[in-house]
C-alpha cells in the first residue's frame, strides 16, 4: 500500500505542476530567450554579435556566435542569435541547424520558433511555418510579439504566394 501511496502523491504534485505550467509561460518564465542579464553577455563577444546583428552585418555576427556556442553549448538564445544571422545571408540550412538546436536547449524559446517559421517561409514550407505559429499560441494564449510576427510573416507569404501557371505544351494554343 504505500507504493501506491507515493504514486498517488507524485501524481497529484504533478497535475499540480501542469497546472502552474501555463501561468509561468504567460508570465515569461520557461522560455523565449532571455539571459539577458548574464553578465557575460553584456560585454565582449556576444555584445560584440549583437552589435553587428543590430548593424545588420550578419555575416560579421556569424564567427562570432560560432565561437559563442562552442563554448556555450546549453545556451538556446545564442544557437538562436546564430540561426537568425545565417537566415539573414541566406544560409538556411546552418540556420535551421542552429534553431533546432536552441529548441532542443529550450523547447518553449518563443524567438525560436518564430524565427525558425521565418526560415520555413523563405525555404516555401509555409505548413511547417505554420506548425509554429501553432506552438507559439500555445505559448502565449493572449498573444506575444513573437507569434504577431511569425503570424504576420505567414500572412504575407500566403498573400504573394502564386500559383504557378503551367508551361502550354509545345505547339498548343494560347
Amino acid at each position: 500500500m504505500p507504493a501506491l501511496s507515493r504514486r498517488l502523491t507524485a501524481a497529484v504534485v504533478f497535475c499540480g505542476l501542469l497546472a502552474l505550467a501555463p501561468p509561468l509561460i504567460a508570465a515569461g518564465g520557461g522560455g523565449g530567450g532571455g539571459d539577458a542579464d548574464d553578465p557575460n553577455k553584456k560585454t565582449g563577444p556576444y555584445k560584440d554579435a549583437m552589435d553587428a546583428i543590430a548593424a545588420q552585418r550578419y555575416a560579421q555576427a556569424i564567427p562570432i556566435l560560432e565561437k559563442w556556442v562552442a563554448g556555450h553549448s546549453n545556451d538556446a538564445d545564442g544557437f538562436n542569435w546564430l540561426g537568425f544571422a545565417y537566415r539573414k545571408t541566406g544560409q538556411l540550412d546552418p540556420a535551421f541547424k542552429a534553431y533546432k538546436r536552441a529548441l532542443g536547449i529550450d523547447p518553449q524559446h518563443r524567438g525560436a520558433h518564430e524565427y525558425i517559421g521565418e526560415a520555413y517561409l523563405m525555404a516555401n514550407q509555409p505548413d511547417r511555418a505554420e506548425y509554429h505559429e501553432r506552438i507559439l499560441a500555445q505559448l502565449c494564449p493572449t498573444s506575444c510579439e513573437e507569434l504577431k510576427d511569425l503570424r504576420e510573416a505567414i500572412a504575407g507569404y500566403r498573400a504573394n504566394a502564386r500559383p504557378t501557371a503551367k508551361a502550354p505544351e509545345p505547339g498548343a494554343r494560347p
